[in-house]
C-alpha cells in the first residue's frame, strides 16, 4: 500500500473514531426523527458500497502487483539461465581454441588460428548482446503487463462511474 493510501486510510479512521462518540449520543435520542433516520441509513449503506468497491479494488492491485512480481521472478531465471549459457559457449570457445592452437604446427598457423578465433568471437558477443537485449525487452514487458492491465480495468471503471 502506498504512504498517500495510508495516510488517507488513518485520516478515515481518525475522522470516524471523532464522529463516531457523537453520532452514537445523537442516535441513541428516541424522538430522533425518521428523516434523520433515514439519512443516517442511506449514509451508512453508501459507505458500505464505497468500502467494498475499495476493497475490490485494492485486491485487484494487489493481484496484479503478484503477477508482475511473479513474472519477473522468472525473467530473473531466464535471464541468469541466458548468461550461465552464454559464459558456457564462451568457455567452450576458448577451449576449442586452445586444443586448436596445441595442435598448431608454426607460430602463423597458431597466429591464423587466433585471427579467426577473435572474428568468430567478436561476432558471437555481438550476436550474444542481441540475445540479452530482446530477452530483457521480453522480460520488463511481461513484468510490467499485470499492472498495465490493471491501470486499463481501472480507467475503464473510472469512466463507467462517470
Amino acid at each position: 500500500m502506498s504512504e498517500s493510501t495510508k495516510a488517507a486510510a488513518e485520516k478515515a479512521r481518525a475522522s470516524y473514531r471523532k464522529t463516531l462518540p457523537a453520532f452514537e449520543d445523537f442516535a441513541s435520542d428516541i424522538e430522533m426523527r425518521e428523516a434523520v433516520r433515514a439519512f443516517a441509513e442511506k449514509n451508512i449503506t453508501q459507505t458500505r458500497e464505497v468500502y467494498e468497491r475499495s476493497k475490490d479494488t485494492l485486491d485487484a492491485v494487489l493481484k496484479s502487483w503478484e503477477s508482475s512480481f511473479d513474472a519477473a521472478g522468472q525473467g530473473a531465471v531466464a535471464l541468469n539461465r541466458k548468461v550461465i549459457d552464454i559464459a558456457q559457449r564462451n568457455i567452450n570457445s576458448g577451449f576449442d581454441l586452445g586444443k586448436s592452437l596445441a595442435g598448431a604446427k608454426t607460430v602463423a598457423e597458431a597466429m591464423e588460428l587466433h585471427a579467426t578465433y577473435w572474428r568468430k568471437q567478436l561476432g558471437a558477443l555481438a550476436s550474444q548482446a542481441e540475445e540479452m537485449r530482446a530477452l530483457s525487452t521480453k522480460v520488463t514487458a511481461d513484468s510490467a503487463e499485470p499492472i498495465k492491465a490493471q491501470v486499463q480495468r481501472g480507467m475503464q471503471q473510472l469512466n463507467k462511474a462517470t
